[in-house]
């Protein structure tokens, strides 16, 4: 990945749904796979569902008007290479088989998801530990995407805030409120009637997928990136660098947050060995 325009492929933003989507086809036919695929386990069940992601040049970022807090500013950036990434967040079934076939506990005073609802409650090293697994088990490569990565996958060739437009309606993510004009309208300043927020994790695959066929891109639970956070991690400190290797970005918002930390260029920093129930992982597989 790099920041520079590349000839070589497409202007995602210039391309209607339909060729974006015929993209994703393209490329996973080049690669001998299904747009939709997943890999099988040792035991002959399916491991977590991917979306093949074709390459591509993207602006990535946020535009002055929304520029916030510790984000960035829109810049064309290139993904070199496909890839395949979750079309879920992990599930806390599916992170349940690695805990029973490893033999990974966990704390008895942690709150934990149940289901097809996103796992949650797990650090860094607990979500590598699951990746490594899952490289164990298929003899391919899974890792946490990069922000680019991740960005670039929720965009879909969107230029909006969201996959879906500019505005986030209730049946398109689960926020904490639907509220746009309050960039600080957090999770408990409900907008109501209209929304009625679940106050939690809900199951994936609930809302509308977009246009590569990934779910909760928008909402839910925020998600891992494998990029650390460089800068300040505190509005109220803006003059304290965040300690190498000590924070990381994560990317999605939640069901806890408004609408506004759901934007495709929202980002969040949080600790390496941070645990929050409002915090989860999806996966990317290398394919290229």
């Amino acid at each position: 990945m790099n920041t520079l325009t590349d000839a070589t492929h497409p202007f995602v933003h210039d391309l209607a749904p339909a060729r974006l989507r015929a993209l994703q086809v393209e490329a996973a036919a080049r690669l001998d796979l299904d747009a939709h695929f997943h890999d099988t386990l040792l035991d002959g069940t399916a491991g977590p569902e991917l979306a093949v992601i074709p390459a591509g040049v993207f602006e990535m970022g946020a535009t002055e008007e929304e520029l916030g807090f510790g984000e960035q500013s829109r810049r064309h950036t290139v993904i070199e290479r496909p890839f395949a990434i979750g079309r879920y967040c992990v599930t806390a079934e599916e992170f349940e088989r690695f805990a029973t076939a490893s033999g990974w506990r966990w704390a008895d005073h942690l709150v934990r998801t149940e289901g097809r609802q996103p796992v949650t409650n797990i650090a860094r090293i607990d979500a590598q530990a699951y990746l490594d697994w899952l490289c164990q088990q298929t003899g391919r490569r899974y890792r946490l995407p990069s922000e680019a990565e991740w960005e670039y996958a929720a965009r879909a060739g969107s230029g909006t805030l969201y996959c879906f437009g500019d505005d986030l309606g209730c049946g398109e993510g689960n926020t904490g409120s639907f509220r746009l004009e309050g960039r600080n309208t957090r999770g408990w300043r409900r907008f109501l009637p209209f929304c009625a927020p679940s106050n939690q994790a809900i199951d994936v695959g609930c809302y509308p997928a977009n246009v590569w066929g990934l779910f909760d891109m928008h909402g839910n639970v925020w998600e891992f990136t494998s990029d650390p956070w460089v800068g300040p991690t505190d509005p109220l400190r803006k003059n304290k660098v965040a300690e190498p290797g000590a924070w990381f970005i994560t990317k999605g918002g939640s069901w806890f947050e408004s609408a506004w930390e759901a934007r495709a260029a929202a980002r969040k920093p949080r600790r390496v060995n941070e645990l929050d129930v409002n915090l989860g992982l999806r996966v990317l597989r290398e394919i290229a």
